[in-house]
């Protein structure tokens, strides 16, 4: 698993009325591809995975493995219990995905027993490679994850969490697991994340403004207060504004991809201009960047 810089997390296109918009969907994922990421990582968090049924989920992770055609490797979102994950996971594989990304169990904290076997029931169900997710109800131990590393099909570990005492533990007992950044605007903490050997992260404001993940990725610095500074003050501003927002941002850039669906909700209209503000101080940055 080749991924040693960032990936792009598409959002998932929807019409005004909230159906499956395939068109302006495939037009982002054109985008996304053209800009060069490590991977595509479809129908995930910032893809409302959660949102989705399960044609639609099919649908989509489709799409996006027709738009890649081989270029890129494509990893799908699956989720819920294990039985859920299953059928997800199928249908990713059916629909030509080269992997997937396991978000969270739905709704309880499993134990660590419950965790593994929740992967290895997974990982008897199909022969995709996985990747876990650590965030919100899904957090291991070292030791788990040192069991987590002996199902062959367990090749990646994306963390959500932010500790990196307790990620470099992992890493330690489980050094051939290819680790990702996943906090939200991962590239704040994308620095400190490579100090202790992690490279690879998630990376949604690839999904409005690649010009800008790229050119933070190859070093230019000041964007980190000039734009994803005051992006995150104001993506704190609204619950699941981590999602919402950027889908705001790719509508802004000119690719109608929609709203979200329910329960999130879009952002507020002075939130809108403070992200024009702000998108518009980091384009600014990029451009004095290259002249």
């Amino acid at each position: 698993m080749q991924l040693d810089r960032l990936s792009s997390f598409p959002v998932t296109a929807f019409d005004a009325a909230g159906e499956l918009a395939l068109g302006p969907y495939r037009e982002h994922l054109r985008h996304q591809i053209d800009a060069g990421p490590a991977a595509i990582f479809a129908c995930c968090g910032t893809g409302e995975f959660f949102s989705l049924t399960l044609d639609e989920y099919a649908e989509a992770v489709r799409a996006a493995v027709a738009e890649t055609a081989g270029a890129l490797p494509v990893f799908a979102g699956t989720g819920y219990g294990t039985a859920m994950a299953k059928q997800y996971a199928a249908a990713a594989r059916d629909a030509g995905a080269d992997g997937l990304l396991v978000l969270p169990p739905y709704l309880i904290k499993p134990s660590q027993q419950g965790l593994l076997d929740h992967f290895r029931g997974l990982a008897a169900s199909t022969d995709l490679p996985l990747i876990a997710y650590q965030r919100d109800n899904a957090v291991f131990t070292p030791d788990s994850v040192a069991e987590l590393a002996r199902i062959p099909s367990v090749q990646g570990f994306k963390d959500g969490i932010g500790d990196l005492d307790l990620l470099q533990r992992m890493m330690a007992v489980a050094p051939d697991l290819t680790y990702f950044n996943g906090l939200p605007t991962a590239e704040v903490t994308a620095r400190s994340y490579a100090a202790v050997g992690v490279k690879a992260y998630s990376s949604a404001v690839h999904c409005f403004a690649p010009e800008i993940a790229h050119a933070y990725e190859a070093g230019l610095d000041e964007l980190l207060t000039e734009f994803y500074l005051p992006l995150v003050k104001l993506r704190d501003k609204g619950a699941g504004y981590a999602v919402s927002l950027v889908k705001a941002a790719v509508r802004r850039r000119g690719v109608d991809v929609g709203p979200v669906r329910s329960p999130l909700t879009d952002p507020l209209p002075e939130h809108l201009e403070e992200l024009d503000q702000i998108l518009e101080q980091g384009l600014t940055v990029v451009r004095k960047g290259a002249a």
